[in-house]
């Protein structure tokens, strides 16, 4: 997970709306090399809302999350972020592999100029938050590679964001061990109740996670379906089995291969 910009103003975007923690208008996107990547998505992500996107590979749902955080300049439309203290987890835990998984929690409070005090307590609160107390002194390598996900989780729950973004963050993971992890975001989501944008493959993800669940088509990008998810939170794991979460995410996968045709 890694600390991004937030747009300026004079681009498509900007800090400036607090009714949403994250809004869409009318966003496009074309490359330079023409490739449209985008066409015309509007959507948005409230305070206390867990939103997923599913939809075709190639289809613009990182794109998306990159417009987001400002780390893609370019888009055409309307963007705002409600607070510009956001987290970004990617595919890849993107640990330093020099420093100890406290040093690794620690970064983005010491890039944030944070005394050591303020920095040791907010890690050891983050580190026992996601389930890795006793591995401290612990390096990257010494991880699976579900704890290193913990752990970068951690890193950015220090700074106490309160819109997050996640890019397939367990989709190298196997069945198990993702499983685990949905259910521990889920128990963070309660906790720290910020508001999150999530990017997946997976039906079953998506519907277990959300409050919403969109659905993009191929290519350029556009949102074709929106699913409320009626579940209440806290989740636990038998709900995967319930014939009503079968039903949902019947209709989701229904969505998903329309807009793939």
């Amino acid at each position: 997970m890694s600390a991004v910009p937030t747009p300026s103003a004079g681009d498509a975007g900007g800090v400036v709306d607090p009714a949403a923690a994250l809004r869409f208008q009318n966003v496009s996107m074309v490359f330079p090399d023409g490739t449209k990547a985008l066409d015309d998505v509007s959507f948005e992500v409230r305070r206390g809302e867990f939103v997923t996107i599913v939809g075709p590979s190639g289809c613009g749902k990182s794109t998306v999350l990159r417009i987001a955080s400002g780390l893609l300049r370019g888009a055409t439309g309307h963007y705002s972020l409600a607070d510009s203290n956001i987290g970004y987890v990617f595919q890849d835990a993107t640990l330093l592999p020099w420093r100890t998984v406290q040093k690794n929690v620690e970064l983005f409070a010491e890039l944030h100029g944070l005394d050591r005090s303020e920095r040791d307590r907010r890690a050891a609160e983050a580190i026992e938050l996601v389930g890795l107390k006793g591995f401290e002194r612990s390096y990257p390598r010494r991880l699976s590679g579900g704890m290193r996900m913990r752990a970068s989780l951690a890193r950015s729950l220090v700074l106490n964001p309160k819109l997050f973004f996640f890019d397939e963050p367990f989709g190298a993971l196997d069945e198990i061990t993702r499983e685990k992890l949905n259910e521990e975001l889920l128990r963070l989501f309660v906790h720290e109740n910020f508001a999150a944008l999530f990017i997946t493959h997976s039906i079953y993800e998506a519907v277990f996670l959300s409050t919403r669940v969109l659905v993009m088509s191929s290519r350029p990008g556009r949102l074709v379906a929106e699913f409320e998810v009626p579940f209440p939170y806290p989740r636990a794991d038998d709900l995967r089995f319930d014939p009503h979460f079968a039903e949902l995410s019947g209709k989701v996968s229904h969505a998903l291969r329309e807009a793939h045709s």
